[in-house]
């Protein structure tokens, strides 16, 4: 997690030599989905069973203004492409007050002829030690606004762990999903450890606290060791 990994050179050996694992179940990789027309097929050969794009607009405009470059037809191509080749894309979108909150029915709406899952994520006003809650659009304002559009939006079924709260509008392809950090958080389900593309775990993607494995690992320390210093960071996750 972090960072762009489609900027690396070996992506497709990475994906191909973490396939390898026994018991590892599903390789992902979160990406800005601007080289995905390009390399997707590659990445497929390799064994990657899915992925999540980060998509915060559907205007050309306001994506050059967020990301400083072009590439929004490109973005649009490669989950079109992901979409055709049999995956069905979860698309990363942060809600924002008067920013992007005027979109929310316009990606729902989209959601009719592509079978992708977007996200919509409560934004996480924090700077510093400090919150600016005034950007933040809350999940229930979202849901508010999607009813009045479509009334018959509705709530899916979750499985224990999921991080999202699954809704659609019948007859439409696609779906959506709510991740409420912010106003109904997760936190007692929440099963997710994180490592970092420098090699430190992360047991909550909140707190700041990280422990280096790589430098563990590269200090000569023992599976059983290893295995020790993760249950002892888990066990060490705030309530």
């Amino acid at each position: 997690t972090g960072g762009e990994p489609t900027i690396r050179k070996d992506l497709v050996e990475i994906i191909a030599k973490l396939k390898e694992i026994p018991k590892l179940e599903n390789v992902s990789i979160t990406t800005n989905g601007l080289v995905l027309t390009r390399n997707l097929v590659s990445f497929m050969r390799a064994g990657l069973d899915s992925l999540n794009i980060s998509l915060d607009t559907l205007k050309p405009k306001k994506y050059e203004e967020i990301t400083r470059r072009k590439g929004f037809e490109r973005v649009i191509a490669g989950i079109d492409l992901a979409i055709q080749l049999g995956y069905k894309p979860k698309v990363n979108c942060v809600v924002m007050k008067n920013f992007n909150d005027d979109e929310i029915c316009d990606f729902v709406e989209w959601t009719k002829d592509r079978a992708v899952d977007i996200r919509f994520i409560e934004y996480m006003p924090f700077s510093g030690n400090k919150w600016h809650t005034e950007k933040m659009v809350s999940f229930h304002d979202m849901l508010e606004k999607i009813h009045e559009k479509f009334p018959t939006f509705e709530a899916l079924p979750n499985a224990p762990n999921d991080t999202s709260k699954a809704y659609k509008v019948p007859g439409h392809a696609g779906q959506i999903g709510f991740i409420t950090s912010m106003t109904e958080h997760f936190c007692g389900s929440c099963n997710r450890l994180r490592i970092t593309a420098d090699g430190n775990l992360k047991v909550c993607l909140f707190g700041n606290t990280e422990v280096s494995l790589r430098d563990a690992i590269r200090a000569g320390c023992s599976e059983e060791d290893l295995v020790a210093l993760i249950n002892a960071s888990v066990m060490r996750k705030k309530k």
